[in-house]
């Protein structure tokens, strides 16, 4: 019996794929596609700015100053102001792969910090005096453009700006380094306690790393490692995936089991836009590294236990059946050379539709657990590569 699962069809998975990064039709267009998964975090930075600036008309400008429209004023320069600096974000993060990105990179982490803090504080400045043009326009010239506000007023508002993004420099590289659920963690303690929880988890993890460690060395065989773990990432957070961690050659990935089925097939379209993608680049690894790597994963879904651990290095760690299902399904494509397995259990909370295809299963023993796993080979009907 041959199974269709839901996912996107081939347009959808390629639209989802990062546009070049040298192009700035293709940044422009990957800024709407994050604006459009991101529409509740772009709301909440909108309201969150519009508060911000009616506040500061309220405890800093003259009594006189503080009517209807002026306060309204504010509210819109707080948003101008937060809209900016998410989009200049936004776009220092999808131009990562461009020369500039990749020079940006190759910093140490204080040097890119301070960076891209002085990359944000120019943006606020530009657009900040626009809006401050635009918002409070006059006949003749502005009141405010004197040599005092050129000479004092401005150096402050260039001040405050670099050490507001610095500071969003620093937590946004916080939470890049250990994890936005491990840093929620430490600042709210929502794992101190365990927490049961219902995930999709997904390894994936390189084939044939330890061939490609004695060809290559052992350097250059990270360097490998590393980059595919980089350009992978894109399709991972297009396909709103977690990743939980990097071990060895493998990278685990979770999402919310939901009890929408076509929530649930992320997992599925995630792996196959990770195929598109690395069968757009083989040729850059093909140029550096003399080969394109491979690679295959194994999707369970069930209870995980969540728990913050360690102390001089917090991490947060899962635990369960489900954790090691899923990583017997990755080494069990090793074993019949498939690309992705799925788990029964999985697949009975994806909805059916076209596009994918999963062949009857098999019925496997999996070390350390009683009861057999249904394993199923999931494929594409339609191919992704191009």
């Amino acid at each position: 019996m041959v199974a269709d699962l839901q996912g996107p069809n081939r347009e959808e998975l390629n639209a989802r794929l990062p546009a070049p990064r040298s192009s700035a039709r293709g940044l422009r267009a990957a800024i709407l596609r994050r604006a459009a998964r991101q529409f509740g975090l772009i709301w909440t930075v909108a309201l969150v700015g519009f508060a911000v600036g009616v506040g500061y008309r309220l405890w800093f400008n003259p009594p006189d100053e503080r009517d209807l429209a002026n306060f309204l004023r504010s509210g819109l320069h707080g948003v101008g102001i937060g809209l900016t600096v998410w989009t200049v974000l936004t776009a220092l993060d999808l131009n990562a792969r461009s020369p500039f990105g990749a020079a940006l990179r190759r910093l140490p982490l204080a040097g890119e910090v301070v960076i891209r803090a002085l990359i944000v504080t120019s943006a606020l400045v530009v657009v900040g005096l626009a809006l401050q043009a635009l918002l409070y326009a006059e006949p003749y010239r502005p009141r405010w453009l004197t040599l005092g506000w050129l000479t004092t007023t401005l150096p402050s508002i260039v001040a405050i700006g670099f050490g507001f993004s610095l500071a969003i420099g620093i937590l946004a590289e916080a939470r890049r380094l250990i994890g936005r659920e491990l840093l929620a963690s430490v600042l709210l303690g929502t794992y101190h306690r365990p927490v049961r929880k219902n995930l999709i988890v997904m390894f994936l993890d390189i084939a044939n790393s330890t061939q490609l460690g004695e060809s290559m060395g052992e350097i250059r065989v990270h360097d490998l490692i590393t980059r595919f773990f980089y350009d992978i990432d894109q399709p991972i957070s297009d396909c709103d995936g977690t990743v939980h961690a990097y071990v060895g050659d493998e990278v685990i990935v979770s999402w919310p089991l939901s009890e929408d089925g076509t929530r649930n097939a992320r997992c599925v379209a995630c792996f196959f836009a990770i195929e598109a993608k690395m069968a757009e680049i083989a040729p850059e690894y093909e140029r550096e590294f003399g080969v394109a790597p491979s690679f295959r994963a194994g999707l369970h879904a069930g209870p995980v236990v969540v728990s913050e651990c360690g102390d001089e290095k917090r991490q947060l760690a899962f635990f369960g059946d489900t954790m090691n299902v899923a990583s017997r399904l990755c080494d069990y494509c090793k074993t019949i050379r498939a690309r992705l397995v799925v788990s029964g259990d999985l697949l009975r909370h994806m909805t059916i539709q076209d596009g994918l295809a999963a062949d009857g299963g098999e019925r496997i023993a999996v070390r350390g657990r009683h009861k057999p796993v249904q394993a199923h080979v999931v494929s594409a009907s339609w191919s992704l590569l191009r």
